[in-house]
């Protein structure tokens, strides 16, 4: 792809965000009920190409086992709020009551009483004990310290997630986490990120993961973008990581999944993320939007509460429905914040798609248009595409 001239000494090439581009509609169309969404990887298979962000205002015990009853996979930080206390609603009331200004200094407060490896184990039975698939994320720096606690709790998947997550960590300080020995040795399967390029992407396939996050600052409360200056828009870095698997693929023969994580809150978003190459998508920010969501509309990332450099901001969302709602509908939104997997489903039909593999080949364009043609009056108004 040809680069453009930043000055003589650098060159980029142009990345493009969901809002850049638009999917372009096929000869044939389907029936929506004839069209699957599901999603199969490693040895489960969800209706929902849907997985949960760790965040501790969107997933808790409670909202995990009610996302794995509607068919998609919630994530639950293991080294969040729900595994340093017994009983954090207290403190998620708190949370929501906080002024903006002094918001960051008192989560900082409260994630410093250390992770409980005994509650570990008990979330994770928790949501086990409900029927449904558990999984759970853990940083790269604690992986190896709670591993016992997560195989005592029989976790079903585990996540290795931060900011950006190589296979190539190199410290002089403190031997790091061996991805793929680590991987190899551990009896469950694995899913790790972020990443937002080609060949970390590449490398983090090679590692024996089952799975690679797609995301380097697109989240709604995240800002590693204005803090560390790091991130690609998510169109170009799904289809970059897409390229990937197909590589990795060509020479494995293992199909290793793409996972988009961040900057999506609309379903046309979500069908971008999967027609740019992923095969299911990480959500934070519409889900915080739910009845049953654990901070009453309020979320943020994991990265927001660290001790010396904060890369995180507690946002607002306003309550729209119940998960059910947010997720397969009825909307009574006409903005694309509802319904989001019945928006994916009317997205394939209507270019003649029958699975999300198959949708993975649609063609998109470069679209600046998009958002604004023909929709002065909604922006003025600020209703539908204009809020």
């Amino acid at each position: 792809m040809a680069e453009i001239e930043i000055g003589i000494y650098k060159s980029g090439r142009r990345a493009y965000g969901f809002d850049d581009i638009a999917i372009v509609p096929s000869r044939r169309t389907r029936d929506p009920e004839d069209v699957d969404i599901s999603w199969e990887i490693d040895a489960f298979r969800f209706d929902l190409p849907l997985m949960a962000a760790a965040m501790d205002g969107v997933v808790s015990p409670r909202t995990a086992i009610e996302i794995g009853r509607l068919g998609g996979l919630a994530v639950l930080n293991l080294e969040g709020l729900w595994t340093r206390y017994e009983d954090p609603e207290p403190l998620l009331e708190e949370i929501s009551r906080i002024d903006d200004d002094k918001a960051t200094a008192r989560m900082q407060q409260m994630y410093l009483e250390p992770v409980q490896p005994e509650l570990v184990t008990e979330r994770i039975r928790e949501i086990k004990a409900a029927g449904v698939v558990s999984c759970a994320s853990v940083t790269p720096q604690r992986t190896t310290e709670l591993a016992p606690a997560i195989l005592a709790g029989e976790l079903d998947m585990l996540v290795i997630q931060g900011t950006v997550v190589s296979a190539e960590h190199v410290s002089k300080t403190v031997e790091p986490l061996n991805l793929k020995k680590f991987i190899r040795a551990f009896d469950l399967p694995v899913i790790v990120g972020g990443c937002a390029s080609y060949q970390a992407a590449l490398h983090l396939m090679r590692t024996g993961a089952v799975g690679v996050l797609v995301g380097v600052g697109p989240g709604n409360a995240c800002t590693t973008r204005g803090v560390l200056g790091l991130g690609v828009p998510q169109a170009t870095a799904i289809a970059d990581v897409a390229g990937a698997r197909m590589r990795h693929l060509d020479e494995t023969g293992v199909y290793v999944h793409v996972i988009a994580d961040g900057g999506m809150s609309r379903g046309g978003d979500i069908a971008k993320a999967i027609a740019c190459g992923a095969d299911a998508v990480m959500l934070g920010s519409p889900l915080s939007s739910a009845e049953e969501a654990p901070c009453r509309g309020f979320h943020w990332g994991m990265a927001t509460f660290h001790p010396t450099l904060p890369r995180g901001a507690r946002v607002r969302t306003t309550v729209r429905g119940t998960l059910s709602e947010i997720l397969l509908g009825p909307a009574h939104e006409n903005d694309g914040r509802m319904n989001l997997f019945g928006a994916l489903r009317t997205a394939m039909a209507t270019c003649g798609y029958e699975s999300v593999k198959e949708f993975q080949k649609a063609e998109v364009m470069v679209a600046p248009a998009l958002q604004t043609e023909g929709k002065a009056m909604q922006r003025s108004q600020g209703v539908g595409m204009g809020h």
